[in-house]
């Protein structure tokens, strides 16, 4: 047994030292042989690597602000521009007072009301320094609670202040970076839009997401910010954040607050919600079925390219058969088998292919590299998977399309093959 396990050790080495061989003899031929190869593999590594890091980038986003967060919104969300329905044209805005109902519907959960407004127009100052258009929130005293937001630096609005509609302010980090570069921003006093807050506190961090910056806003009490901007309200209402208080509530948060806004909003039995529910999960699933759809035309782009690829070591492999059909001739005669025939010609074959599925990890590799330095906000990343899988690929394109090229040189007639100039 390890006679002939040596035996076909021997033989193997043999013959991919031979296919070394000749691929450097025809270093042009075999160049442009696998170039399909190389492609395929490469548009394989490089879009799982770039929608891997999007996807784990968007993902840790979404449940950075909190993964048993409820979101009860006007309308559906959306991926893209997508007109509104007829029925969601008709849809009333979310109220505060809703808020207050599912409060009192929902003791084991917090409910927080959001209306943000993001225009050019907006400025916020200190002196002279003003900062770069940041967006405002309008909100209460559950936010923190609800969006998963803790504090950085002072406080955050109290129930009082809430109530009796303060005048008073919590900063993002990149505003507060923007126009308090260099003291301590509590106590002191910012303009928006020409009116005067006082701030009370500064929000932690939270870095870059989804191509903005989270960090660049303010964040004002309801009633205050509806003074203020009382066009934003009527025309879009507000938003209602929901967080459990435990995690297993979750399921029956969702039903109490459906069943208290359908009563609310006079829903009839036999008709759909007119609101949208949106969860983390949620999002995350609409995101990796759209992620999904752009990956499968990729890695269908990528077959054609190995397909092609596999045509040119078919032909190669059928001409370099010709070629060597006295070759052949002379290694049957003096006792090769059919399988030793095959097996020559396969294993060409296959370091053909895995030469170019090595060459395509690699470039993959590199522009996944290349990606994330140029853009820090899309880590790329590369699942141990996805070389591995090129590989493979790129070996059984080898002995897919080099099979009918060996076997039909083992079937050549030896006297025949002997005789062919």
């Amino acid at each position: 047994m390890n006679a002939l396990l040596a035996l076909l050790r021997r033989g193997f080495v043999s013959n991919v030292v031979f296919a070394f061989t000749s691929i450097r003899e025809h270093k042009l031929r075999s160049g442009l042989t696998i170039l399909g190869i190389v492609v395929g593999v490469t548009t394989v590594i490089a879009m799982v690597a770039i929608v891997t890091g999007f996807n784990n980038n968007v993902i840790g986003n979404l449940q950075a602000f909190g993964a048993n967060r409820i979101e009860i919104q006007k309308y559906e969300e959306r991926f893209g521009p997508q007109p509104l329905t007829d029925e969601e044209k008709r849809r009333k805005n979310l109220t505060v007072e809703d808020a207050e109902a599912l409060r009192l519907a929902m003791p084991e959960a917090t409910v927080s009301t959001l209306c943000s407004y993001d225009d050019e127009e907006v400025k916020v100052k200190n002196g002279n320094l003003v900062t770069n258009h940041p967006y405002i929130v309008a909100t209460d005293q559950f936010y923190p609670t609800a969006t998963a937001y803790s504090i950085g630096r002072g406080r955050f609005f109290t129930a009082a202040e809430v109530e009796r509609n303060a005048i008073v302010v919590v900063l993002g980090s990149e505003v507060k970076d923007a126009i308090f570069p260099n003291e301590d921003p509590i106590g002191k006093d910012v303009t928006v839009n020409g009116l005067r807050y006082r701030v009370v506190g500064v929000l932690a961090k939270k870095g870059a997401q989804f191509g903005y910056s989270p960090d660049n806003k303010i964040v004002l009490p309801h009633g205050t910010f509806e003074k203020q901007f009382s066009a934003r309200v009527r025309l879009h209402g507000v938003n209602l954040n929901i967080v459990p208080k435990k995690t297993e509530d979750l399921q029956n948060v969702i039903e109490k607050s459906v069943e208290t806004l359908r009563v609310r909003r006079r829903v009839p039995f036999n008709k759909p919600n007119d609101f949208a529910i949106v969860t983390p999960d949620q999002l995350i699933s609409q995101f990796r079925a759209i992620t999904g759809g752009v990956t499968g035309a990729m890695v269908f782009i990528a077959l054609i390219s190995l397909v092609v690829g596999g045509v040119g070591v078919m032909n190669i492999m059928l001409v370099s058969v010709t070629q060597r059909t006295r070759e052949i001739g002379i290694r049957k005669a003096v006792g090769a088998l059919k399988r030793d025939i095959v097996s020559q010609f396969l294993v060409e074959a296959v370091t053909l292919t895995s030469i170019g599925g090595v060459i395509g990890v690699l470039l993959g590799i590199l522009i996944s590299v290349s990606v994330r330095a140029a853009v820090p906000s899309l880590p790329t990343s590369i699942p141990l998977w996805s070389p591995v899988l090129g590989l493979a690929v790129s070996m059984t394109v080898g002995i897919f399309f080099g099979a009918y090229p060996a076997v039909k040189a083992s079937r050549l007639d030896p006297i025949e093959a002997l005789r062919y100039e």
